[in-house]
């Protein structure tokens, strides 16, 4: 998984997407996902680093089947916060 994490003011943006899906566009129902190489592809990590980084999120930004399942096994994200676009897993995530 390729996670990139952006700072924005107060907040910290972790950005993360399963390798196979960055630089591509998905499209359904009017939806559309833009997996940009700028905004996803940062350092190739492990589930346990992943897993570390969310910690220090403010808000999390998730595509892709194992990069959301991340998300739910840690506690982040349920099944019902989930979309699919053109069959791709998305979640967002936002932390108070």
């Amino acid at each position: 998984m390729y996670v990139k994490i952006h700072i924005h003011e107060r907040d910290t943006i972790l950005a993360a997407c399963d390798e196979d899906l960055v630089g591509r566009t998905f499209r359904a129902d009017g939806k559309k996902l833009d997996v940009s190489e700028i905004f996803y592809k940062g350092e190739s990590v492990s589930r346990e680093v992943l897993a570390r980084r969310m910690k220090e999120a403010s808000i999390m930004n998730l595509v892709g089947e194992e990069s959301v399942a991340v998300a739910i096994e840690e506690g982040y994200a349920t099944a019902d916060s989930i979309i699919e676009i053109d069959g791709v897993k998305h979640v967002q995530v936002v932390l108070m």
